[in-house]
């Protein structure tokens, strides 16, 4: 399912085969959270580069529910998408309602934010659902702990995960990829613990969930530091929730294979765009008149046909246009970016380019703060 085709430094690059077909790794996967990625048709979601999708049990569960999707052919037919698709198993959305959540060992009861109905989620309820779903790569159902905790807090929260993550793989007859899923919080002890323990299970890859939840960037990468040279070589690596395009080359520099963030078209619907030189804030009064592309070097849609003055204006005006027009950019950027990573790892040339990368982008947000 999984081959590692070239490596630099620790990074990899490799080759992934799902269902629905092949996906170069490292990828970054846009959320599709209701079988849609806001603003954008599946043509276009194909045109900016992108692999392979993210979906959302949890959501997909409330409405329409699995009974409309399993009769329109699972999520590739209700959402007409032919590539691979990810599912989240709605652990983190479980996590961002917790304050509404009553949590045992067996699983998760709460009010609908749909229609405020009793509902119940389980490790066996999320691997019917995926089933139903028909997934490319199904996750199991864990508890995302919240930050911060303490290490008692943590170590209980991650033991419940790996129950649930045994008990995943035995309720799962579907015909996807299962990935088992770390967590720990920031305690290298217990994310160590985890990992043995996932392994031991035995899932065709790993995620790392927990993280991007609150923890500043230098206890997230002490994390990933500790965590990611221990992790089975021989299987993907799925850094979840994650993140600018600052963390996702530290992330490929450190073995991460798989990467899923609503950071390109959520900062593109508030206007902020991603550029080799740094973030273009279309909103800012400096672009009305200018009539050039958000960035010269870029060959999307967006940069081939209009300019930051037309952006500019379209948002102002709270246009729909300026959100697909905008998250076109953001994606297709995010993508260029895993295929210049890609290149370098394929080159053996990753540690200088995303050094350079880095100091870059740090470089220009400063410069750019404003602008």
């Amino acid at each position: 399912m999984f081959e590692v085709v070239a490596e630099s430094g620790e990074a990899r690059r490799g080759e992934l085969q799902l269902n629905h077909g092949k996906v170069e790794t490292p990828v970054f996967m846009p959320c599709g959270t209701y079988g849609s990625v806001k603003a954008l048709t599946p043509v276009q979601i194909r045109e900016v580069g992108t692999q392979v999708l993210l979906g959302n049990t949890f959501h997909l569960m409330l409405r329409p529910g699995p009974d409309v999707i399993s009769d329109l052919g699972g999520l590739h037919g209700f959402m007409d998408w032919d590539g691979p698709i990810l599912t989240d198993s709605g652990g983190y959305q479980v996590f961002s309602l917790r304050d509404n959540v009553a949590l045992d060992d067996k699983g998760v009861t709460f009010r609908s934010p749909v229609n405020g109905d009793r509902v119940r989620l389980s490790p066996e309820i999320s691997m019917h659902m995926q089933k139903v779903l028909k997934s490319d790569i199904v996750m199991v159902f864990d508890e995302c702990t919240p930050y911060p905790a303490t290490h008692h807090e943590a170590k209980s929260s991650m033991l419940r995960s790996v129950g649930w993550a045994a008990t995943s793989k035995s309720a799962y007859d579907g015909e996807g990829a299962l990935f088992g899923i770390v967590q720990g919080s920031v305690y290298d002890d217990l994310r160590v613990e985890s990992l043995a323990a996932v392994v031991d299970i035995g899932f065709d890859g790993f995620a790392i969930g927990g993280l991007s939840v609150g923890e500043d960037i230098e206890e997230m990468n002490a994390v990933l530091s500790a965590l990611v040279p221990q992790m089975p070589s021989d299987h993907p690596r799925y850094l979840m929730g994650v993140g600018t395009p600052s963390d996702l080359i530290r992330g490929v520099v450190q073995g991460i294979d798989m990467f899923d963030c609503v950071m390109p078209t959520r900062n593109a619907r508030n206007g902020h765009l991603f550029t080799w030189e740094g973030v273009v804030r279309i909103r800012n009064a400096v672009h009305k008149h200018d009539s050039s592309p958000i960035d010269p070097n870029c060959g999307c849609y967006t940069c081939q046909h209009f300019s930051r003055a037309y952006l500019h204006h379209l948002d102002r005006c709270r246009e729909m246009l300026a959100c697909t027009l905008m998250s076109i950019h953001n994606l297709h950027f995010y993508h260029e970016l895993m295929t210049a990573l890609r290149k370098r790892i394929s080159e053996n040339t990753l540690s200088d380019f995303a050094s350079r990368l880095l100091a870059q982008f740090a470089d220009a947000n400063r410069v750019n703060s404003s602008a």
